[in-house]
C-alpha cells in the first residue's frame, strides 16, 4: 500500500470513533438543519448561512466560515462532520484530459475525468463505487459494487474537477456527464439530489441542460424520470438494437428488453418532451454491419433522438476491438441518410485509461499490490 493511501486509511480509522456520533451535515435539508440549530439554541437564520457555505461556496471546513461566530463554529465541529471527497491522484493525458482517482471518507476510491475540448469543458463523474451491471466491454463492470455515492460525494467531484479546469486551463466547467463508474439509475434518489444541488440557485447554479445522465437501460426508472419531469438530458447506452446481441454484451437487457426500453422512452418523452441520445460503440465484427445500422435506425424512430457513435477503448478483461474507421464512417453515413442526427465521438484520455469504459481504479490495484 502506498504511503498516501496508508495515511488516508490511518486517518480514517482514527476518525471513526470521534465522528460516529456526529451528523453528516450535508445529508440534511435546510429545514432539517434549521431544526438542529434551534435545538442547539441558535437562531434558525444561522442555518441558512451555513447551508450557503456548504453548497454555494463549497466549504469543507467549519473554521473557514468567516461570518459565523467562533462559538457557533465550535458547536458545529462538536455536532457535525463534513465528509468531503479528496483527490487521491491525477493523471494527465497528451490530449489534455485529466483522470482523477478520488478518495472518499471511508477510503473507497472512485474515478472522475476532466475532458477539455474546443467548445466545452466537461466533467465525467461517478455515481457508485464499482458497478453491478457486468457489461462485458466495460472495465468498471468487472468490479464489485461496494455502495452508492451520496449526493455530496457526486457534488464534490464536480467542484474538484471545476477547480482543476480553472487551475489548468483557466476555463470553468460547462458540462457534466454522469458517465463514470456505476449505473446512475440504480442510485436514483441520490443522483437526483446531486443534480438538485448542482443546479439550485443556492447551490452551484448550473443549468440542467448542461447535465447528461447516462443509463445502461432500466425501463421502470426511465419512466420514473418522466414522472419526475426531469430537466437534464438522458442518454441510453444502447450498443446494439438487437436483443440477442445486446443480451450478450449487456446482461441487464435480459430484464429490460429493447421493446420495454422503447415503451419507457416513449413514456419519458411524452412527459418531458426531452429528446434522447443513444450511445453506440461500433465493435469490430459484432455490431458493425449495415444490418446493425438498419436495426438502430428502426429503434431511433420511436422518438426524437440523436446517436453518438463512440470509439471503443479495449480493456484487458475483454476481447472486443473497435471497428476500423471506414466501417464507422459507413455506419454513420447510413444513419444520416435515414435522417438521424449522428456524431462520431473520438476517445479522449486513452493513454491514461481515462476513456469511455476504461475506469477501473488502477491506482487502488497498484497500491494493494505494493
Amino acid at each position: 500500500m502506498s504511503f498516501k493511501n496508508q495515511f488516508f486509511k490511518i486517518q480514517y480509522l482514527c476518525n471513526v470513533n470521534s465522528n460516529k456520533s456526529k451528523i453528516d451535515i450535508r445529508s440534511l435539508s435546510l429545514n432539517a438543519l434549521q431544526e438542529h440549530f434551534v435545538k442547539m439554541g441558535e437562531k434558525s437564520f444561522r442555518a441558512k448561512q451555513v447551508y450557503e457555505w456548504l453548497w454555494q461556496k463549497s466549504c469543507i471546513s467549519f473554521e473557514a466560515m468567516s461570518n459565523i461566530s467562533k462559538e457557533l463554529r465550535q458547536k458545529l465541529d462538536e455536532n457535525f462532520t463534513i465528509n468531503n471527497v479528496k483527490i487521491n491522484n491525477s493523471q494527465f493525458s497528451a490530449d489534455k484530459t485529466i483522470k482523477n482517482s478520488f478518495i472518499l471518507h471511508d477510503t473507497h476510491l472512485i474515478e472522475g475525468v476532466l475532458i477539455p475540448s474546443d467548445d466545452r469543458m466537461t466533467a465525467c463523474v461517478s455515481s457508485q463505487v464499482g458497478c453491478s451491471l457486468t457489461c462485458k466491454f466495460c472495465a468498471t463492470g468487472y468490479m464489485e459494487r461496494k455502495r452508492n455515492l451520496n449526493p455530496d460525494e457526486i457534488y464534490d467531484q464536480v467542484v474538484l474537477i471545476d477547480q482543476q479546469a480553472k487551475q489548468n486551463y483557466n476555463v470553468p466547467l460547462t458540462n457534466i456527464v454522469y458517465m463514470g463508474m456505476g449505473e446512475p439509475l440504480l442510485n436514483y434518489a441520490n443522483v437526483l439530489k446531486s443534480v438538485e444541488r448542482i443546479t439550485a440557485e443556492d447551490g452551484l447554479n448550473m443549468s440542467p441542460r448542461r447535465i447528461t445522465i447516462s443509463t445502461a437501460g432500466i425501463a421502470k426508472m426511465i419512466k420514473k424520470l418522466g414522472d419526475d419531469q426531469v430537466k437534464f438530458n438522458l442518454a441510453l447506452s444502447l450498443h446494439a438494437a438487437n436483443d440477442i446481441k445486446r443480451n450478450e454484451i449487456m446482461p441487464i437487457n435480459e430484464q429490460n428488453s429493447l421493446d420495454a426500453l422503447a415503451d419507457a422512452l416513449k413514456y419519458y418523452y411524452a412527459k418531458t418532451k426531452n429528446a434522447v441520445t443513444y450511445e453506440y460503440i461500433v465493435f469490430d465484427n459484432f455490431n458493425d454491419t449495415l444490418q446493425d445500422a438498419a436495426e438502430l435506425a428502426k429503434f431511433c424512430k420511436h422518438l426524437p433522438c440523436k446517436v453518438n457513435i463512440i470509439e471503443y477503448n479495449p480493456i484487458s478483461f475483454a476481447a472486443f476491438l473497435n471497428a476500423d474507421g471506414d466501417k464507422i464512417e459507413t455506419f454513420a453515413a447510413y444513419l444520416r441518410k435515414q435522417g438521424i442526427i449522428t456524431n462520431v465521438r473520438r476517445s479522449r484520455g486513452k493513454d491514461i485509461d481515462a476513456a469511455c469504459g476504461q475506469l477501473a481504479i488502477k491506482d487502488k490495484e497498484k497500491a494493494e499490490a505494493g
